[in-house]
């Protein structure tokens, strides 16, 4: 046996493996790890998550589908609703999801819309009745688009593209209300929940920065969608 025809079969045996493996993976690994499933947003978060969201930014047909599928209320965002600097044309405003938000219209881009409503499902509805034995009533917001730079920066925030929403707390249905500002870190249930769904963003969204990042975000969790990645 000549190295060519060695090197032909080893190279098949290489191939074969890995056709194998892969189509092991596809059967038997849960959806929300595999990166081969087509992403479904009430499946729970997985490894796979992320990646599969980011996939569906350029899919805006893809991503109105999941919308729909998962019962996320939204409209398209009025013509006039932008600016040159800051266009919304890819936008949609959030009509209904998991909660209802302290400021109207959000208006945001499908696949901040998407993560948004895994993040709710997944992370703050479960952690608010494990933690805090209360129900979600209102999500406090400062809201999602804003034509802007970041701080310091000349560079447009992600609030510019619409990409990005900023949290800075929760009222609950018995009554009380959780605030960033006060109870980030706090040695409480309020603390631990906060805790719980700032880690939770992290393998959701693109970029998590709360009050450990720097002085401006000491009272709102910022997320986005953008194509950076970062936790804080």
């Amino acid at each position: 046996m000549n190295n060519t025809l060695r090197r032909t079969i080893k190279q098949l045996g290489i191939a074969a493996a890995v056709i194998l493996a892969i189509l092991t993976l596809n059967r038997f690994l849960p959806p929300q790890h595999n990166p081969l499933r087509p992403i479904d947003l009430n499946d729970p978060i997985g490894v796979a998550t992320h990646y599969k969201l980011a996939r569906i930014k350029s899919d805006t047909s893809l991503c109105y589908t999941l919308l729909d599928k998962a019962g996320i209320g939204y409209s398209p965002v009025g013509e006039n609703a932008g600016n040159p600097t800051c266009p919304l044309e890819r936008a949609l405003v959030l009509d209904r999801s998991n909660f209802p938000y302290s400021v109207t219209p959000l208006r945001m881009t499908c696949s901040t819309m998407a993560a948004l409503y895994i993040w709710e499902h997944d992370v703050v509805r479960p952690q608010a009745q494990t933690l805090l034995g209360s129900r979600i009533e209102e999500v406090l917001t400062y809201g999602s688009y804003s034509c802007r730079n970041i701080a310091g920066t000349n560079r447009l925030s992600e609030h510019g593209r619409a990409n990005a929403i900023d949290i800075i707390g929760f009222r609950l249905e018995d009554g009380r209300e959780i605030q960033v500002r006060e109870q980030w870190r706090e040695d409480s249930a309020e603390g631990a929940f906060l805790d719980e769904i700032h880690t939770g963003a992290c393998r959701v969204f693109s970029v998590v920065l709360g009050p450990d990042y720097n002085a401006d975000h000491a009272d709102h969790f910022h997320f986005d969608m953008g194509n950076g990645a970062l936790c804080s």
